[in-house]
């Protein structure tokens, strides 16, 4: 079964975390959406999808720009782990909204979404990316917790490697 990695990053932050989660899982394939099409997602049965949160609480450009080529996308057997990034003192009541928008979508899709992680150590109003007591994902803030960036992403390649590889 194969695995990549899909994200999208303006800053670079979301770049350089997908890099690390794909060190931690052994070099999966890796690709910024930016400049690959969407339909190489077809091309593989597991799936680690990236997103920062943009302005307050949208999609990053590029995936917006993609959006409805996703959205169109049959997910239905494939299993899916998201990760997102995004600033919680300054944007605290949209925090990570962009991991939810994608969430949504993908569960609509019928894929098999995995690594789900504790709202704890976190402060934000709200967010679309919670659920109860947990993200939908891997949630990363370079902003305030940039020193807390290593051990969660350890945390959450250990939780998901034996669904995603």
């Amino acid at each position: 079964m194969a695995t990549a990695l899909f994200y999208a990053s303006s800053t670079g932050n979301t770049e350089e975390v997908a890099h690390k989660i794909a060190d931690k899982l052994n070099g999966i394939d890796i690709f910024n959406i930016s400049d690959k099409s969407i339909e190489n997602i077809n091309s593989y049965d597991n799936l680690i999808i990236g997103t920062p949160t943009w302005g307050e609480g949208d999609l990053q450009d590029d995936w917006d720009e993609k959006w409805e080529e996703f959205c169109a996308l049959d997910l239905s057997n494939k299993t899916i782990a998201l990760f997102g990034l995004g600033d919680q003192d300054s944007y605290g009541d949209e925090f990570c909204d962009a991991l939810g928008i994608m969430y949504e979508q993908i569960k609509k899709a019928g894929a098999n979404i995995i690594g789900f992680t504790s709202i704890e150590g976190y402060e934000h109003e709200y967010s679309k990316a919670q659920i109860d007591d947990e993200f939908v994902g891997l949630v990363i803030d370079e902003d305030n917790q940039d020193d807390l960036t290593d051990e969660r992403i350890e945390n959450w390649t250990d939780q998901i490697k034996n669904d995603i590889l």
